[in-house]
């Protein structure tokens, strides 16, 4: 499917096939493609849980305030951003970046400190807006990749994070944007009309916000 037509018809899916399952090679296929998202100094602070047994998912369909999807869908993904991957990744970004001619052997200790002064402290606000917002890049990256391959997804964010961490294992210090169901679309369900969506010019500031 060409990129612009994958783009118009991707849709959140609610209700999904149950029972027709997506290989799980194919779905770590996607998962690699999503993994080509664009992240700050590429040190890609995202974690994904990937839940296809029955009984898990009915355990995370209770922390997602009971919603059919979690179970119907082929698989659940608990999308994960980690404020440690700084500390954890820098390293591994700028030998990364030397091998390929990015940069100087000479200049890595320089270009060490530039992630750790532009994202704060790894407790901080400003570290969790980071992993947060870069987290994103990679679920839509996963809801585009998945319609390409001919699948359907749903993006949540109604869910008990806390909940979540406990029953699934999840370092208290990650954070969990959304959860992400893949399946098909049951044969039964016609999708409405694509719903409202502003017009560019109601949210586009050329150059700037008005004055005054």
């Amino acid at each position: 499917m060409e990129t612009l037509e994958t783009i118009k018809t991707r849709r959140s899916v609610n209700y999904f096939e149950s029972g027709k399952q997506i290989p799980v090679d194919k779905i770590k296929e996607i998962i690699g493609l999503a993994n080509l998202a664009p992240s700050s100094f590429n040190l890609q602070p995202w974690e994904v849980v990937l839940v296809t047994d029955p009984e898990r998912k009915k355990a995370l369909r209770k922390c997602a305030f009971n919603q059919p999807k979690v179970e119907e869908a082929s698989a659940m993904l608990i999308v994960i951003a980690n404020p440690g991957a700084v500390e954890e990744n820098v390293d591994r970004v700028l030998a990364d970046w030397v091998k390929k001619g990015y940069m100087k052997e000479a200049d890595v200790e320089k270009q060490r400190g530039t992630p750790f002064g532009l994202y704060g402290e790894r407790a901080s606000e400003t570290r969790k807006i980071f992993a947060v917002k870069n987290a994103a890049f990679f679920a839509m990256n996963f809801m585009i990749a998945a319609k390409g391959m001919g699948y359907e997804t749903h993006p949540m964010d109604g869910f008990n994070a806390a909940e979540v961490k406990r029953e699934f294992g999840i370092p208290d210090d990650r954070i969990i944007p959304l959860l992400i169901a893949v399946g098909h679309l049951r044969p039964d369900q016609k999708l409405l009309p694509r719903a409202f969506r502003r017009d560019v010019d109601d949210f586009l500031r050329m150059n700037g916000y008005a004055k005054g």
